[in-house]
């Protein structure tokens, strides 16, 4: 997983194998959590250097990134 766009299809294909039932219920569920603190980690870096004024470079929210 390279950006959120990655992030975003596993997550989808995560739903997808719940739905299908071929994944753990637990797994996908801490599979789930992991992705969340992730993104919550990524609101911060945005709300602080919202506070600072400043335009942040994220790499992870960047979608052209190799």
């Amino acid at each position: 997983m390279r950006n959120i766009t990655d992030l975003t299809a596993s997550l989808a294909a995560l739903y997808k194998d719940l739905k299908d039932g071929t994944i753990d219920v637990k797994v996908a569920g801490e599979m789930n959590n992991t992705a969340g603190k992730i993104i919550n980690a990524q609101k911060v870096q945005l709300e602080y250097a919202a506070l600072r004024n400043v335009m942040p470079r994220i790499p992870f929210l960047d979608e052209e990134q190799k």
